[in-house]
């Protein structure tokens, strides 16, 4: 039938995050999309439009499969905001340790390629580094944190995510990713003054 497409289009978007997930917004090249794919030229910007909209939809197939991972973590109860971080953490460990995703996470790679992309690709990025923050935050207020305390370590859980994509893709290993994840969730939003 004329105008039907002959390829599964959720399989393609899927196998487009992964190349933007491995290589980053900037080293994406049309060329490797094509070939990460399997479509040729036309079937991509007639599918998907240009670059910047094709990422913009790789990153939001992303959040739909990741997000509710966290979100499931973070519902609790737990016992301590300590608890809270590590739940979150081991969602990360958990997808770094996955053989069949690229190593890191594709909104991390976004975030560090951030002046390469389009205003609306930096919005998402954003809105979706601050969604994060603000489920980690309600979760430490869940866990008994004070609203200084809960923002302290929201932040702190959410850059610790971000550090464990970086040193997956640096080659670190599960055993050192862990100690890192476990380390964080010890760590106190503030010392406790002297007396």
């Amino acid at each position: 039938m004329a105008g039907r497409k002959q390829f599964d289009v959720d399989e393609a978007l899927r196998r487009a995050m992964h190349v933007f997930w491995r290589w980053g917004y900037s080293e994406a090249s049309i060329d490797r999309l094509t070939e990460g794919t399997g479509l040729g030229r036309s079937s991509l910007y007639n599918t998907f439009g240009d670059k910047s909209a094709l990422f913009r939809e790789a990153l939001q197939r992303y959040a739909q499969t990741y997000h509710p991972l966290y979100a499931r973590a973070l519902a609790g109860p737990h016992p301590s905001p300590s608890a809270v971080v590590a739940a979150y953490l081991q969602v990360t460990l958990n997808r770094i340790a996955d053989p069949t995703v690229p190593d890191g996470c594709l909104l991390t790679m976004s975030a560090a390629q951030f002046p390469a992309l389009d205003a609306a690709g930096q919005a998402m990025v954003r809105a979706l580094i601050d969604g994060l923050r603000a489920m980690l935050d309600q979760a430490m207020l869940a866990a008994g944190a004070d609203e200084r305390e809960a923002a302290e370590l929201a932040l702190c859980a959410l850059a610790t995510n971000k550090s464990l994509a970086v040193l997956s893709r640096a080659g670190f290993s599960n055993e050192d990713l862990a100690t890192v994840a476990a380390g964080a969730a010890r760590i106190p939003a503030r010392p406790h003054p002297l007396r």
